[in-house]
C-alpha cells in the first residue's frame, strides 16, 4: 500500500513536474502555452468526463446516499476544526489559519477523485465524484467558506 501511496503515477508524475520546474527554472516559461493557457480546457475536459463516469451508475449513489451526503458535509465540518486548531497554534494570522482550515475542509475535488480511480479501481465513481463534486464543493462554497472563516477567528480568540 504505501509503495502505491508514494509511487503511483499520479505521485510520480506530480514530484517529477516539480523537479522539471526546479531544474528549468525561469526557462520553463516558454511552455507556457502548453502548462498554463490549456489547462482550463484540459480541466473541463477531465470534470466532464468524470461526470460522464458518475452519472451512468447514478441510481447506485442511492443505496448508499444518505450516509454520504451526511459525510460529504460532516468530514469537511471536522476537517475544518482540525485545520484552524492546527493553523492558531502553528503561528498563522486569522487569515492563513482561514485559508488553511478552508483548505483542510476541501476536498481536492481533482485530486482526489482522479487517485481514487487510480488507487482503487474497483472502487464505483459514483460515490466519490458525486460526494466530491456534488455535495462537498457547493456545500464549501455557498455555507463552508463563511463557517471556516469564523472557525479560525474563534480558533485565535481561544488558544491564542
Amino acid at each position: 500500500m504505501l509503495h502505491e501511496v508514494f509511487l503511483n503515477r499520479g505521485v510520480f508524475l506530480l514530484v517529477g513536474g516539480l523537479l522539471v520546474g526546479v531544474i528549468a527554472g525561469k526557462q520553463i516559461s516558454t511552455m507556457q502555452l502548453v502548462f498554463k493557457d490549456a489547462f482550463p480546457g484540459l480541466l473541463a475536459f477531465f470534470l466532464l468526463e468524470m461526470g460522464i463516469v458518475a452519472s451512468k451508475r447514478l441510481s447506485e449513489f442511492r443505496s448508499a446516499g444518505k450516509f454520504l451526503v451526511v459525510f460529504a458535509i460532516v468530514m469537511p465540518l471536522i476537517s475544518g476544526v482540525i485545520g484552524a486548531f492546527f493553523g492558531t497554534i502553528s503561528g498563522l494570522s486569522v487569515g492563513g489559519t482561514a485559508v488553511l482550515t478552508t483548505m483542510a475542509a476541501s476536498a481536492s475535488y481533482i485530486a482526489a477523485t482522479a487517485a481514487m480511480r487510480i488507487a482503487v479501481p474497483e472502487a464505483n465513481p459514483t460515490y466519490y465524484v458525486t460526494t466530491a463534486l456534488g455535495i462537498t464543493f457547493p456545500f464549501n462554497i455557498a455555507l463552508g467558506l463563511g463557517l471556516y472563516v469564523q472557525m479560525a477567528e474563534f480558533a485565535h480568540r481561544v488558544l491564542r
